[in-house]
């Protein structure tokens, strides 16, 4: 099935093509060095749970031994982090710290452009929980983001089309900055 946008930057013309992200994507989830033994944990490995998919440091650090005794998996900085579990099920990040992830993330490896994945999954991700979710828990599965079909440009549109979209993001984020500031010169 292909797709013509209707707003487009004027140079591209292509249709889009739907691919599942099996398709493009490969995908790993890790897992959880036994808390019981101390010695897996307080090393040098950041370990990234759910929560801290957006930032760029992590609270908790395991070891080598930690790593190696467990299902932990490395991600490297750029991988595309997907939370599976609770009430961070859905969020999406490129990852910003090179660290091993838990059951709870699923890792995302593409040639694609990542932040356009990143766009389009963020753009519908009420809907995909709304109709993929596990019962009442909250919870993706690896299977189910894999077979989820979403319209893919061009690489090179994608790049446009995802400096766009980071142009927008750093324009909200710096009007939000001095919303803030007005609002605390507001109170004082």
């Amino acid at each position: 099935m292909w797709l013509v946008p209707a707003l487009r930057f004027p140079e591209f013309s292509r249709e889009w093509k739907r691919h599942k992200l099996s398709e493009i994507c490969s995908f790993y989830s890790g897992g959880t060095p036994s808390s019981s033994k101390k010695e897996f944990y307080n090393g040098n490995i950041p370990f990234i749970r759910s929560g801290e998919l957006h930032k760029d440091k992590t609270e908790l650090f395991i070891t080598e031994d930690g790593l190696n005794s467990s299902a932990a998996k490395l991600v490297e900085i750029g991988d595309l982090l997907l939370a599976l579990y609770g009430a961070t099920s859905g969020d999406i990040a490129i990852s910003k710290i090179k660290g091993a992830i838990n059951q709870a993330i699923l890792c995302i490896r593409t040639k694609q452009n990542k932040k356009f994945i990143e766009s389009v999954w963020n753009k519908h991700v009420e809907r995909l929980l709304q109709t993929y979710l596990q019962g009442g828990q909250g919870n993706l599965s690896a299977d189910i983001v894999k077979n989820i079909p979403f319209y893919f440009a061009d690489l090179e549109e994608q790049d446009k089309l995802a400096n766009f979209i980071s142009l927008l993001d750093e324009r909200i984020s710096t009007q939000n900055k001095i919303i803030e500031k007005l609002e605390t010169l507001i109170k004082g």
